[in-house]
C-alpha cells in the first residue's frame, strides 16, 4: 500500500495487519517532480494491478501507470462534484478525463454515486461499475461499559451517537450559511433538544473533530450535559457497544463507513435517505430513513419509537446485523472486487500492454 504524502492519517492501522504503508512524497497535483516520483515507485514496485483512490492518487497514479502499461483501477468516494470554485471544477474534470484514459473500470462506492458521476457524461455507464465498500468485523461486545464509565454515562441514559468529521465541506458538498456541517449537528441538537422532556435520560454523544467544531460546540452549548463532544476516538467499537441508537442526519454523503460499523454492532440507525445511504440500510430493514434535507422534526418523528421501546432497537439492530453479515464484511468486499481486478489484469493482457521500465 503506498500514499502520496502524509497527512497523519491513521498508517498504524495498517501496520498493524502486516502491511507496510510506503509514502511516495509528493506535493503537488502535476508537478514534473511529483509524476517522476510516482512513475519510479510504481516502475520498481511492478503492481499487477494498480488501485488509486481519491482525485490526486487518480491523476498522478493514472498517468504513470498509462505510461508504464500498468491496468488501473479508480474508485470514486463521493457523490457530490462541481460544487466548489472554478478551480476545484477545473481539478474534478482533469481527474475525470485521466480515470476516463487510464482507469478500467471506475468503480463507485454506491450506485448513487455512480449515477451522480455519470450525469456529468465524465465516463461511459459500461465503465463504471458498483462495488459496495466492506469492513472487518471488529465489534466489541461488552466494552462499552467501560466508555460509558468513563463519559460518566449512567447504564439507565439512552446513548445517541453521531461519528463524523466536523466540517462543513465533508463529501465535497458546500451548504448554506445555516448548515454547520454536512452531516447534520445542527439538525441533531434541535431534535435532542425537543426530544429531552419525553425522554429525559437522552445523552447526544458527538465523535469527531474538524475545522467546524467550534460551531458545533455552540450549537450544542443549549443541551448542556445532554451533549457530550468526545473529539476524535480510536475505539469506535466499543463506543457503538456504549450507543443504543445512531444517528446520521446528513445532507450527503456516498458511503458512510459509520453506518456499517454500527450494523456490524447491532446498533440501530437513524439516517437521512441521501446517496448511498438506502443501500446500506434498506427499505426500514435496518433502520429508519426520513427525507432530506434533513429537518428536526422528522428527525424527531424517525428516532422517537426507538427510545421508546428498547424492543424496536434490538430487533432493528439484529436485522442490521444480519444486513452487515450478508453484504458488507470485508470478505465480501474482496468477493466483489477480486473479479474487477481479474477483468481488469486480463484486459491490459489482452491488449499487449507490458511495463516499460
Amino acid at each position: 500500500m503506498s500514499y502520496l504524502r502524509d497527512y497523519g492519517g491513521p498508517v498504524a492501522a495498517f501496520e498493524e495487519t502486516g502491511i507496510e504503508p510506503f509514502c511516495i512524497g509528493t506535493s503537488s497535483l502535476l508537478g514534473r517532480t511529483d509524476r517522476a516520483l510516482v512513475r519510479a515507485h510504481l516502475a520498481q514496485s511492478e503492481p499487477d494491478v494498480l488501485h488509486t483512490h481519491l482525485g490526486y492518487s487518480d491523476v498522478l497514479g493514472g498517468f504513470a501507470a498509462r505510461s508504464l502499461g500498468f491496468p488501473t483501477v479508480s474508485t470514486l468516494h463521493a457523490i457530490t462534484w462541481s460544487t466548489g470554485s472554478a478551480r476545484d471544477r477545473v481539478k474534478e474534470r482533469l481527474q475525470a478525463a485521466v480515470r476516463r484514459r487510464s482507469a478500467f473500470p471506475v468503480v463507485a462506492v454506491c450506485e448513487a454515486a455512480r449515477q451522480a458521476y455519470l450525469s456529468h457524461r465524465w465516463d461511459a455507464p459500461d465503465r463504471v461499475l458498483t462495488v459496495h465498500n466492506g469492513i472487518r468485523d471488529q465489534h466489541a461486545p461488552g466494552r462499552g461499559k467501560r466508555v460509558r464509565e468513563e463519559l460518566g454515562l449512567s447504564p439507565t441514559d439512552i446513548v445517541v451517537t453521531m461519528v463524523s468529521v466536523l466540517r462543513r465541506d465533508k463529501a465535497g458538498l458546500f451548504p448554506p450559511p445555516s448548515v454547520l456541517t454536512v452531516a447534520g449537528h445542527e439538525i441533531a441538537a434541535a431534535a435532542v433538544g425537543d426530544l429531552a422532556t419525553e425522554f429525559p435520560g437522552i445523552r447526544l454523544l458527538v465523535v469527531g473533530d474538524g475545522p467546524d467544531r467550534p460551531a458545533v460546540e455552540r450549537a450544542m452549548s443549549p443541551l448542556g450535559d445532554q451533549a457530550l463532544m468526545i473529539g476524535h476516538r480510536g475505539d469506535i467499537p466499543d463506543v457503538l457497544d456504549a450507543t443504543d441508537v445512531l444517528i446520521h442526519p446528513a445532507y450527503a454523503d456516498a458511503f458512510p463507513t459509520v453506518l456499517l460499523e454500527a450494523m456490524s454492532s447491532s446498533v440501530p440507525v437513524v439516517a437521512t435517505a441521501v446517496g448511498g445511504i438506502p443501500e446500506i440500510v434498506g427499505d426500514g430493514e435496518a433502520g429508519v430513513l426520513f427525507g432530506a434535507p434533513p429537518r428536526a422534526d422528522e428527525l424527531v418523528t424517525a428516532v422517537r419509537p426507538l427510545l421508546a421501546d428498547s424492543g424496536v432497537r434490538a430487533r432493528l439492530g439484529e436485522a442490521g446485523r444480519r444486513r452487515y453479515e450478508a453484504a458488507f464484511t470485508a470478505d465480501r468486499w474482496v468477493q466483489r472486487m477480486l473479479p474487477v481486478y481479474e477483468a481488469a489484469h486480463a484486459r491490459s493482457l489482452r491488449s499487449g500492454n507490458r511495463p516499460q521500465g
